[in-house]
């Protein structure tokens, strides 16, 4: 049964997307509102097919700079946070290397940045400077990776000097013709197949390591909806930061007590949800009565 699921799943993600592809990419070259917000009617669809079912809590705010700072589990992250709001991503350089994903990641207008390279960070704030421009949120993984869902790995705050190009000493002082602000995004998934994920389910759905993409993505496809709670905090002036690392530090924070605060919670409820299921299963007798006493 998964794999009649995850090979439906699969076929109709093709027929749907090819046709789409050369789309948006005349979007992207005769009309930039169209190009911004297309993804996300596409990735809302492409979560509906893949039930996946999103649990909101925030907002982010539209037609204006933003830059958003998130956790990073799993390659369902794209479309998780696409079908949140019409973003665009900034992702590591391999990733525009990748067979088909390549593509849709530049499509999607992602930025591509070369981590071991420091002199191409002045070109990554000027891209990263012109979506801000159009009034774009760009999504920035701030862990530089992915992790296995139960934890908030460190932020690199070198992922943030492209972001806040005034620290750069060849950069342009001011790139941005509007207020940018930050808003941090706390993604953690909770539900696979209806069942509460446990601590050790949840690396099934994190996507992390040396683990093959097509191998990872068909196992989840095949094992039913997928639940994820999604938490956004309220905006920032990026100006109100005295530099990345006072930005990494904050935003690191308020992701890492959010992300704990969700798996604690959910932790708890899967406990109940337990002992629950073992107290219907195991049902307690009922004691016998003799003579007014309990045997």
């Amino acid at each position: 049964m998964s794999t009649l699921r995850a090979g439906f799943i699969l076929t109709v993600f093709l027929v749907f997307t090819l046709p789409l592809m050369p789309l948006q990419w005349l979007f992207t070259k005769v009309w930039p509102w169209a190009a911004r917000h297309f993804p996300h009617w596409y990735h809302r669809q492409v979560c509906r097919l893949m039930g996946i079912r999103l649990d909101i809590d925030g907002f982010i705010y539209p037609d204006r700079p933003v830059l958003l700072v998130s956790n990073h589990t799993s390659w369902l992250d794209i479309p998780v946070l696409s079908a949140v709001a019409p973003v665009s991503f900034v992702a590591k350089k391999e990733v525009g290397t990748w067979p088909f994903v390549s593509w849709l990641a530049k499509l999607q207008r992602s930025v591509f940045i070369d981590r071991q390279r420091r002199t191409s960070a002045g070109e990554n704030a000027a891209e990263i400077a012109d979506r801000l421009k159009q009034n774009d949120a760009v999504v920035l993984f701030a862990e530089g990776t992915s992790s296995d869902g139960n934890r908030v790995l460190p932020f690199l705050s070198t992922l943030f000097a492209a972001a806040m190009p005034s620290q750069q000493p060849d950069g342009p002082s001011d790139p941005f013709q509007r207020p940018v602000s930050v808003q941090t995004i706390a993604i953690v998934y909770t539900r696979l197949g209806g069942v509460t994920l446990s601590r050790e389910q949840r690396p099934h759905v994190g996507w992390y390591g040396d683990m093959e993409m097509t191998t990872h993505a068909w196992a989840v496809l095949g094992r039913g909806s997928l639940d994820v709670t999604i938490r956004i905090g309220e905006p920032v002036a990026l100006s109100s930061f005295k530099d990345r690392k006072d930005l990494a530090r904050f935003a690191e924070r308020q992701v890492r007590e959010t992300v704990v605060r969700i798996l604690r919670d959910r932790d708890a409820s899967t406990s109940i949800e337990l002992a629950t299921s073992a107290t219907a299963s195991n049902p307690r007798p009922k004691p016998k009565v003799e003579s007014g006493r309990f045997q």
